[in-house]
């Protein structure tokens, strides 16, 4: 299967074995020709073999099946600098920054694209005596490639010293007593050079300032063509240095076996690979992050947060990628979602999911950060359910109603509806007290509530009409009045609404509105989108021209039910006048 080529390819990487991890990865291809990831994969061995156009290859073919991922312009941009295209490997890493901005390898790459690229372009410099040894991404593909310095590179201290070389050339006499930066000037200039510096007890002879007799220089004369010295044995690595080179591939290579059985959901093999990983080398928080996602699989959730506690806690000393750290903050923040009971727990979660956040704004993390803020608003308003402290509190309302304390009485409505939120009574009183008060919008949302949860509660229908009524919407407050008579057709408190709306719709209908009740309802009317609607429709434009100018055509208008509703709304609205 794909993935376990993949897998096989990941292994020999790590091992350095770039031409087998090649093979793995073109057998991966040929069973998975759509994943760009596997493409990506092998251009990085290509490029670690220095075969540089095959990893250009690769490298497009990443970016054309992925191009909104970052990596694979990483890629791009170092197969070109490898070619010396360095203003194509600019664009590539700027084109990744677009995408992830906070990406440090592509920092890191463009600054060496750029550098070199200012170096190709500018004038002559003098001649370094070590060439471009020290230039651009290919210093450490050479060190990665050979087996004696691969290990160097997970030592922080050799990798800033070569960093530092890298930037001023220069500054290489300040590091030639370390045997390792020595051993990584010989592979980059590929020869092999002796790591024995003299120790600061070692004697060195000194220049005899007594002159030469003439014999002496004579002899020194002929000695013009010294035997050539046999060349150094090649440095021997430490046996401790071999044994943790040995160790870390062994890690690499239970993570591999860890990641496969997870995929095949064995969660105890899984975990028993991550745990020998972590054994083999502490130096890898992924080793740990992973056992915690298994952990989280197989609902372990108080292990899967040690273990994040443990990977936050390494990394920080590492000094690890802040994605990683915020990979294991974000399991946490999950672990603890799940073992959530109260409000209060999804708190903790919360707080955790923020921290992530603050390490890397991944959208994974923020979509878990709004379930659990969701969840926890959910379970606050089950914690502060109460039907019976909600009759208590609509009851206390009641009474300042009576009394005509109505912001009183809405404090009190508004405590009952958030111990009951599903009682229609509540939001009807307060829909009252909010018409009283004269917030018209408000009574109207509490109105529409209550007439929502409970479409037979007649009461609903009258507080509905009279904030409509009271907002001078006539039309619509009748209709409301109408929708509750049918529930119960005698209610007086509904047929007297209706009443009132009738007469108001009459009112303008025999133009017996005063100049200001005129323009207000006319502007009220422009407001409405059905009148606004009714206004810009071409076939009643024509139709009113016909009311003014054509008599016998709008005589025919007046047959049609529909024309004349539209033109009765208008009416109503004190858009159209009869005289």
């Amino acid at each position: 299967m794909a993935d376990e080529a993949k897998a096989k390819g990941n292994a020999a990487f790590s091992a350095g074995n770039f031409t087998d991890a090649i093979n793995h990865f073109t057998e991966a291809i040929n069973l998975a020709p759509t994943n760009h990831v596997l493409y990506s994969n092998r251009s990085a061995a290509y490029a670690s073999l220095g075969k540089y156009s095959d990893a250009l290859s690769d490298a497009q073919k990443t970016v054309d099946l992925k191009p909104d991922w970052a990596k694979g312009y990483s890629r791009l941009g170092a197969a070109h600098s490898g070619l010396h295209h360095y203003d194509d490997a600019v664009y590539a890493y700027k084109k990744g920054l677009e995408i992830d901005p906070n990406n440090e390898g592509l920092k890191s790459g463009l600054a060496d694209a750029q550098s070199a690229q200012a170096r190709s372009r500018g004038p002559a410099a003098p001649p370094s005596p070590f060439g471009d040894a020290f230039s651009g991404p290919e210093m450490w593909t050479k060190l990665t490639a050979d087996a004696n310095t691969r290990g160097y590179l997970q030592q922080p201290d050799f990798v800033n010293m070569m960093k530092d070389i890298q930037k001023n050339p220069s500054n290489l006499n300040l590091y030639l007593k370390d045997q390792r930066v020595m051993q990584a000037l010989g592979v980059l200039l590929g020869v092999k050079l002796s790591t024995r510096m003299p120790e600061e007890d070692d004697e060195m002879p000194e220049a005899s300032t007594e002159r030469k007799r003439p014999a002496e220089t004579e002899h020194v004369k002929e000695e013009k063509h010294p035997e050539p010295e046999p060349e150094p044995e090649p440095m021997e690595v430490p046996e401790e240095e071999k044994e943790i080179k040995e160790k870390k591939a062994k890690a690499q290579k239970e993570k591999e076996a860890g990641n496969a059985a997870y995929k095949k959901k064995d969660f105890e093999t899984a975990i028993q690979h991550y745990t020998k990983a972590i054994e083999l080398d502490d130096g890898d928080i992924s080793f740990i992050t992973n056992r915690a996602a298994v952990y989280l699989e197989m609902g372990k959730y108080e292990e899967c947060i040690k273990d994040c506690d443990t990977a936050v806690e390494r990394g920080r000393e590492l000094r690890s990628d802040y994605k990683m750290i915020a990979r294991a903050l974000t399991r946490k923040g999950t672990a603890l979602a799940k073992l959530a009971k109260s409000s209060k727990d999804f708190e903790v979660a919360i707080e955790v999911f923020q921290k992530a956040l603050t390490e890397h704004r991944n959208p994974d993390t923020l979509k878990k950060l709004n379930e659990a803020e969701k969840a926890k608003k959910e379970l606050e308003q089950q914690e502060y359910f109460s039907p019976q402290i909600a009759d208590e509190e609509r009851e206390k309302g009641n009474q300042f109603f009576k009394e005509m304390k109505y912001p009183e009485a809405v404090k009190h409505y508004t405590e009952s509806i958030k111990r009951n939120p599903n009682d229609p009574k509540a939001y009807s009183n307060r829909a009252a007290c909010y018409t009283k008060l004269a917030a018209l919008p408000e009574g109207l949302k509490d109105a529409e509530k209550c007439i929502e949860l409970d479409p037979t509660f007649v009461k609903g229908y009258t507080r509905k009409g009279a904030v409509q009524f009271f907002m001078k919407e006539y039309e619509k407050a009748l209709k409301t009045y109408q929708e509750g008579l049918k529930l119960d057709p005698q209610n007086q408190e509904l047929l007297d609404g209706v009443k009132r709306c009738v007469e108001q719709i009459n009112k303008a209908s025999r133009g017996d509105l005063t100049p200001e009740e005129l323009k207000e309802r006319q502007a009220k009317g422009m407001q409405d989108p059905e009148i606004q609607n009714i206004l810009t429709d071409p076939v009643m434009r024509q139709v009113l021209s016909d009311f003014q100018e054509n008599p016998k055509a709008a005589q025919d208008h007046m047959k049609n039910p529909l024309v004349m509703d539209k033109i009765q709304k208008l009416i109503n609205a004190g858009i159209v006048q009869v005289r």
